[in-house]
């Protein structure tokens, strides 16, 4: 069929063409948001999922919508080794500067813009990764201690103080939140907590993987009290279906039901990997229906395309160590192993091989969904690591 009309796009955070199975999530961040906006109690939520998921996609469909109702947004992604300061100043000074611009607002705008100056300028010596323009001078003693704890609270009180001034709610977006380091998460936690306190309307809605809310439990034991943590999983299988037939019907095509049935069942209903598919599957097709024999000629290059892109830009970050902990996971099958399973493997004790297990966290590679217990971050990625390495080369 005609590639040009191909509905399917997979890419990190493209929008599918059919967003399937997440009604429930979208509407309880729906009023989650609204609440803030009329100064009524609303936790902060923030979507945790595996890879490939779709946690950036909701990320920016709740974005989306927030702003279709009238709310503030700012949209950040948490790369490693960046400072949460150096990421959210710009970011703010961008949205004050806005409401600046509105004369009910200009005194508490610009006295939040002051707190920013003075936020960054502090604070630039222990964060050397903070670049803003200075609007106004800053005002003495707001944000300015050099201690992020408090100056963060202040700064985010100031910010949700010209929010509420403009009559609307200010929505932080972070993506990849687990590569913000636990001390800056505590901080954020605090002056969250303290917006909360003051019912000023300002919010956190973020994403990141499994290990995100023990990361947050870490960093302040009160987290969860502060935090919804709606699990982003598969998709279950009729919507998992709806996310490949809807978009082909709306092209006017049809795909037969056994066809329909082995990319739900190869693909185990994970979002990006039915775009995969999806994709290859309509450019594999002469014609319509999309038929099985399509599909199995289309798995060939989805496996393919996944192998040189989605597996392989993480696996080209691992260090011979890494990959080697990694496949003897993929020995043992999908997961989760027992940390003792793993080393057996590799013919290693337990606790030598925990500052690796540790690395492969903090990368995002893995995550512990139980003590001792060690789990892929990406599916399908013990099948990879069988493909790129399958012979018994990694074995020390």
């Amino acid at each position: 069929m005609d590639p040009i009309f191909n509905p399917f796009s997979p890419g990190a955070g493209t929008p599918p063409p059919e967003l399937a199975g997440r009604d429930e999530v979208l509407e309880a961040a729906r009023v989650s948001l609204a609440r803030l906006r009329l100064g009524r109690p609303s936790k902060s939520v923030l979507l945790v999922g595996l890879r490939g998921v779709g946690k950036t996609v909701l990320l920016d469909r709740i974005r989306e919508n927030a702003e279709a109702a009238g709310l503030t947004t700012v949209r950040i992604e948490a790369p490693e080794n960046r400072s949460l300061p150096a990421l959210i100043v710009p970011q703010l000074r961008v949205t004050l500067l806005k409401l600046s611009r509105i004369a009910a607002t200009k005194d508490t705008a610009v006295r939040a813009l002051r707190a920013l100056a003075g936020f960054a300028r502090s604070l630039k010596v222990k964060f050397g990764d903070i670049e803003v323009g200075i609007d106004y001078e800053p005002e003495p003693g707001l944000a300015d201690n050099g201690d992020l704890d408090q100056d963060l609270m202040a700064l985010l009180e100031a910010v949700g103080s010209a929010a509420q001034a403009a009559d609307t709610a200010l929505v932080i977006f972070i993506d990849e939140l687990q590569y913000v380091a636990e001390d800056e998460l505590s901080a954020l936690i605090m002056a969250l907590h303290r917006c909360a306190q003051r019912s000023l309307p300002i919010t956190l809605v973020g994403a990141g993987l499994p290990q995100l809310p023990g990361q947050m439990g870490r960093a302040k034991s009160y987290a969860e009290r502060l935090f919804d943590f709606p699990y982003i999983g598969p998709l279950p299988h009729d919507a998992a279906a709806d996310a490949i037939r809807k978009p082909v019907e709306s092209e006017s095509a049809r795909i037969d039901a056994d066809a329909l049935e082995e990319i739900v069942t190869l693909t185990e209903g994970y979002p990006y990997f039915l775009q995969q598919w999806g994709k290859y599957a309509w450019d594999t097709a002469t014609s319509s229906p999309i038929t099985l024999v399509d599909v199995r000629s289309a798995t060939v290059e989805a496996v393919a395309s996944l192998d040189e892109s989605f597996f392989r830009v993480r696996f080209d970050r691992l260090t011979p160590a890494q990959k080697r902990y990694l496949r003897a996971m993929a020995e043992l099958g999908p997961g989760p192993h027992r940390s003792g399973d793993i080393a057996d493997e590799l013919n290693r004790k337990v606790t030598a091989l925990a500052p690796l297990r540790a690395q492969l966290i903090s990368k995002g590679m893995v995550w512990s969904p139980d003590h001792g217990d060690t789990a892929f971050s990406v599916p399908l990625f013990d099948q990879f690591m069988k493909r790129i390495i399958p012979d018994a080369s990694w074995r020390e």
